[in-house]
């Protein structure tokens, strides 16, 4: 059985998830040695991976194949744990470094230019969706035509040619059947409290709600930090005071969780960067209609008349859409993304390798 080494050096929630799910999967047709970092210190951790993972005892062993996220300096660690040069890589992008929001430039130079060196390393590059790919893409062939000489050219088409589509698999089986809403809509926002998830178009729909007089319910799901945007105390009050709150707080058990979302009719994300949306597609998942911004990732996944531009039209959809029927996401299921990892392995490393 050919051993695979799976590389998460920022092992955060949803990079978690994913890498979990992925070793579940391939367990049966590998011997799965996972690697994997605390989510802290990013910008050490973006940068002194590499350093961080060269001499752990895991990874003094031969293996056959590499998948590591794209937040590894792969090429970095390929010099300094030379039995890992030559190696078939996998390299995973839950996103890149080019298309975040806001103004956290402290070391964005050196991140970009690691990633780039990171997908130039790999034997094959996986975007999560389509516009993550994109984003990377042109951010990186715009970075690089900044550069002052020396800049081989088609760099970025070179990437593109080895990528391919495969986004973060599901492992939830969507509800079978599903209740009409109530008199009173139950809205869920399921998402981090933190600056790129939109607190500021969330307090404007919930005002907008109220002032229409909108009978609803919204619950916040998402994980809480110490430290956060001063909106979402702001939102909680204006909830609890118009008589609107549903459940506050993050659900630490996960089959509690998915319980809480399937007792839901929208769910509902303000966000300013997604470049997949797990949190939209496990509501979904669980039967609750989308109402998402008509940008990033959403299109790919989500019907024009689920999505909005402006704060009215956000509103418009809750009214429109609540008799409307879930929307399938069997394509994000394991039955049919994971085939699509075992023919990579495959292509990469066949089995005479």
């Amino acid at each position: 059985m050919k051993k695979l080494l799976i590389l998460s050096p920022y092992d955060g929630f949803s990079h978690g998830f994913w890498r979990e799910g992925l070793a579940d999967y391939l367990a049966g047709e590998f011997e799965i040695v996972e690697c994997t970092l605390p989510p802290r210190f990013f910008s050490w951790r973006q940068r002194g991976n590499s350093l961080s993972f060269a001499l752990k005892p895991a990874l003094q062993q031969p293996f056959d194949l590499i998948v590591a996220t794209s937040m590894t300096d792969l090429s970095g660690l390929r010099g300094l744990n030379r039995h890992l040069s030559s190696i078939p890589a996998i390299v995973y992008f839950h996103e890149n470094q080019f298309a975040y929001p806001g103004n956290n430039t402290v070391g964005l130079l050196e991140r970009q230019l690691t990633s780039i060196y990171t997908a130039l390393s790999a034997d094959l590059v996986f975007f999560n969706s389509e516009f993550n790919r994109s984003t990377f893409l042109l951010g990186a062939e715009k970075l690089l035509g900044r550069m002052p000489d020396e800049v081989p050219a088609g760099i970025a088409t070179s990437i593109k040619g080895k990528s391919s589509i495969v986004p973060v698999a599901l492992d939830i089986d969507p509800v079978k059947s599903y209740g009409l809403p109530g008199s009173r809509l139950k809205i869920v926002w399921n998402h981090r409290w933190e600056h790129d998830k939109g607190p500021g178009r969330l307090n404007a729909i919930v005002t907008e709600l109220i002032r229409r007089k909108v009978d609803f319910e919204l619950s916040l799901f998402g994980q809480q930090f110490s430290r956060h945007p001063p909106e979402f105390d702001e939102i909680v009050e204006m909830l609890h005071v118009n008589g609107n709150a549903g459940e506050i707080g993050f659900v630490e058990s996960r089959a509690e969780y998915l319980a809480k979302l399937s007792a839901h009719d929208f769910v509902l994300s303000t966000a300013d960067q997604e470049f997949q949306g797990l949190a939209i597609q496990e509501a979904m998942a669980s039967g609750c209609i989308p109402v998402v911004p008509d940008a990033l990732s959403y299109p790919e996944y989500i019907p024009v008349e689920c999505r909005y531009s402006t704060v009215n039209e956000a509103v418009d959809v809750f009214l429109s859409q609540r008799t409307a029927k879930p929307i399938s996401l069997d394509r994000y299921a394991w039955s049919t993304i994971g085939p699509d990892w075992i023919a990579a392995l495959g292509e990469i490393c066949p089995p005479q390798c």
